[in-house]
């Protein structure tokens, strides 16, 4: 078995290469996934700014109601991670978005959030 240590210098590398050839910009954002065990973080990023247009993450209580928040890193949770981005880039007049996994694969919980910002309207 691959040490955790080990594993995640490996994804940042393949990181780093994926971001090599993906870049946002202010018309077509960053569309930048971090995952972690119990949470999964979001973000529309514009590169050529340097600025953070919208994010989204299972650590916020959405709509700032005690108890609504979205619960976990599970793929549910993803999945509403996923609608809560495309909903809040639609806000903000986005609707074409570079998609960057973070060296994980495309599978699981980065392909559930994908599908169900893909299904509210993002496009990539």
């Amino acid at each position: 078995m691959i040490p955790q240590i080990e594993r995640n210098k490996t994804r940042q590398r393949i990181h780093l290469r994926i971001r090599r050839k993906v870049q946002g910009t202010a018309e077509r954002p960053r569309l930048n996934v971090y995952r972690s065990l119990n949470n999964i973080y979001v973000q529309l990023v514009d590169d050529l700014n340097g600025v953070t247009i919208a994010s989204a993450n299972t650590v916020e209580k959405k709509d700032g109601k005690k108890g609504s928040k979205v619960v976990g890193g599970n793929l549910a949770s993803a999945k509403a991670i996923g609608k809560l981005i495309a909903d809040r880039g639609k806000e903000k007049g986005i609707k074409k978005v570079v998609f960057d996994r973070g060296g994980y694969l495309y599978h699981g919980r980065i392909k559930a959030l994908a599908d169900a910002a893909r299904e509210a309207g993002l496009e990539f």
